[in-house]
């Protein structure tokens, strides 16, 4: 009897002091802007983090060498209210389209020029049960300060 692995999904949410229209634009396409440079799976040192923002675009880093790494690929794209998109990062922190989880960011109005920003980070059961845990633990902890950045970013444009 084989048994399915089943691993929870990471669940962020903030409240962004920006319309969501502005959020999902500093979120997407100002991603260079609030994404350290220091968090990063391809070679060093990088000069740069984008993401392509449309169906089936990367959000991929640039070296300074001119290499490009994919991190992932947009899979939903619906602006300015959802998008999702593969994470094709193994346990290891190397790339990998053979365990790839996925990253959904929702843009939900909350009030005047406000926004709630929900993130899910899930399907780490790709990878296996302890390599999937051991990813889910590593991003619950680093969502929240990369949220926080972005916040930042978004409320003070």
């Amino acid at each position: 009897m084989t048994i399915a692995v089943r691993i929870a999904p990471v669940r962020k949410s903030l409240h962004v002091k920006a319309a969501p229209e502005h959020a999902f634009a500093v979120f997407t396409s100002g991603l260079g802007r609030w994404w350290p440079l220091a968090h990063g799976i391809g070679p060093t040192p990088r000069k740069g983090v984008a993401m392509e923002t449309r169906l089936g675009g990367r959000w991929y880093e640039m070296a300074q060498d001119g290499t490009e790494t994919t991190i992932g690929r947009i899979i939903v794209w619906e602006p300015p209210r959802r998008f999702v998109m593969t994470w094709d990062i193994n346990s290891q922190w190397k790339p990998d389209t053979t365990v790839s989880s996925e990253v959904e960011v929702r843009f939900i109005p909350d009030g005047a020029n406000a926004t709630r920003v929900e993130l899910e980070h899930r399907k780490f059961e790709q990878m296996g049960a302890e390599a999937g845990e051991s990813m889910r633990k590593d991003v619950d902890g680093g969502w929240p300060g990369m949220l926080e950045r972005f916040r930042q970013e978004a409320e003070a444009a």
